[in-house]
């Protein structure tokens, strides 16, 4: 079964869908992600690649979550409520202002789907739900009382928890349940609404030729319902905490490497399983996408381990992972989920090899090619058709932000690599993207709107500012939407040129169950 994506030339955009505009804190999957979709649609590109979707830490970084599986409420479209009867339009202007207050008015509606549920149990909404608690039974439950018991507890790490809850004593975790049984059902509903919001979102998209793009990261958060739930399948002490931690060694972004923190797996308990906890992450991507990158592929053939009381990353070793087995099963399991590996930083040949022995596409980054390096990589005459081009990435300034950080000699050297075009930054990168062999070329939004640093979205080994940014449609340029299709045309990657075949929003994964 070839993994890659589907084939022909295309673009697409990155943008997380807190990115877009709206009244609410964040943007989120109402009235303005369809503007958004009708946009990228009308322009000519086929692809909408978001970020992580799954529920944050306050930081708001989606590569740090509660759940692999989860979405995140701070997405859904209070409207959307209001349309369904649930909530009252004053509560659901009163949810904008902030996390809390859309909580609470997601409780509010809970109150009411439940009455309803109650009274009429032949609804087609009922029927959904009830499909919905059997879709996901493989890790909703773990995630509600995760969050439940977490609030009782004032918000402590679950490795400070009562021993019974910290681990997972079936009589302290059910007589907790018990006792905590509306704000699980709260919790439930919420999860039940992101997912039908995303299902129409998906399906919207699809049938007007954009597939969606997500993100599969690699590791999970100490803190998260993944890691309480199944402690045996971390590297962890009998009391909860890492024993090895995540990261990556030294290179030329950072002397001392860095040091991620994330708990490590035990990959030979996960072998024993027959690596099912895996498979149900991808079950969970092949419901919610059309196309999923594998965040930090490289791990999947040799990891970095490090102690988990050292205080630099130089303190790790190489280890070897069973990522060749995994990716077997995953393409025997979902063979219609594409994937690409992020094959970013220090990658070996052996990376190399197991990413070409699955046919997965890697990432090329343009802003990267121009070190002085005749071999490198991301220079455009080295690109190969199976690549995914990008200008940058989510982690990377704007292009117009990264070429005015540029010396004078650099900005030259850029120019006169691509035989000194007349179009100015960021057009200038975009065309050559546009140009390049790579089957699919992807472009952040920022970089369409022409915004210059103060927009990125992240910067990598900071912790303030970061996951925040959101645009304006008052930013959008004039006719922006035509001069897209027409650099598109130009480069063969029109929907004229290479149509798109949207992939049915409500087709499923295999279903995994717990055992």
């Amino acid at each position: 079964m070839n993994m890659s994506p589907p084939s022909g030339r295309r673009a697409g955009v990155l943008l997380h869908p807190t990115s877009l505009p709206g009244p609410g804190y964040c943007g989120d999957f109402g009235i303005d992600a369809r503007r958004f979709v009708d946009l990228v649609a009308d322009a000519g590109l086929q692809i909408w690649q978001v970020l992580p979707l799954g529920p944050t830490h306050p930081d708001g970084c989606p590569y740090q979550s509660f759940s692999v599986h989860a979405g995140s409420p701070d997405l859904i479209d209070l409207q959307w409520l209001v349309q369904q009867n649930w909530l009252s339009q004053e509560l659901a202007i009163s949810g904008l202002q902030d996390r809390d207050a859309k909580r609470l008015a997601l409780d509010l509606a809970a109150e009411v789907f439940f009455a309803q549920l109650e009274s009429t149990t032949d609804s087609p909404m009922a029927a959904a739900y009830r499909a919905f608690l059997e879709t996901a039974d493989f890790w909703l439950e773990d995630y509600v009382r995760f969050h439940a018991f977490r609030k009782a507890n004032a918000l402590r790490p679950w490795a400070e928890w009562p021993p019974g809850l910290r681990d997972r004593e079936a009589a302290a975790c059910d007589s907790a349940a018990q006792d905590l049984a509306l704000l699980i059902s709260q919790l439930r509903f919420r999860q039940f609404v992101f997912d039908c919001q995303w299902r129409e979102l998906r399906r919207y998209a699809n049938e007007r030729g954009v597939l969606l793009f997500g993100d599969i990261p690699i590791y999970v958060h100490l803190e998260s319902a993944d890691v309480w739930a199944h402690q045996h399948l971390f590297d962890l002490d009998e009391v909860g905490r890492p024993v090895t931690v995540t990261g990556v060694p030294p290179d030329y972004f950072s002397a001392e490497g860095q040091l991620w923190g994330n708990p490590q797996y035990n990959w030979a308990r996960m072998r024993e399983r027959g690596f099912e906890w895996w498979l149900q992450r991808f079950d969970s991507a092949a419901k919610q996408f059309d196309i999923a990158r594998i965040d930090h592929f490289r791990a999947l053939q040799a990891y970095w381990e490090i102690p988990a009381d050292a205080v630099s990353a130089r303190e790790g070793h190489w280890v070897e992972a069973p990522g060749r087995e995994l990716l077997q099963l995953v393409r025997a399991g979902y063979p219609e989920l594409k994937l690409v590996a992020e094959n970013l930083g220090f990658i070996t040949e052996e990376v190399e090899a197991l990413r070409r022995e699955f046919d997965l596409p890697g990432m090329v980054i343009l802003q990267f090619a121009f070190d002085g390096n005749p071999d490198n990589p991301y220079l455009s005459h080295l690109h190969e058709s199976g690549d995914i081009v990008y200008t940058g990435t989510h982690d990377n300034n704007t292009t117009l932000g990264w070429f005015e950080s540029l010396d004078a000699a650099t900005r030259e050297r850029v120019y006169a690599y691509f035989g000194n075009p007349p179009d100015p930054m960021p057009w200038m990168l975009i065309r050559q993207a546009m140009a390049s062999r790579a089957r699919i070329a992807v472009v952040p939004w920022q970089d369409f709107l022409g915004l210059d640093g103060r927009h990125r979205m992240n910067t990598p080994g900071t912790t303030e500012g970061n996951w925040r940014w959101r645009f304006d449609w008052q930013q959008l340029p004039a006719q922006l939407g035509k001069k897209i299709r027409k650099v598109l045309e130009e480069n063969t990657r029109g929907p004229g040129t290479s149509p798109a075949t949207p992939i049915a929003a409500s087709t499923p994964g295999s279903q995994i169950k717990s055992a």
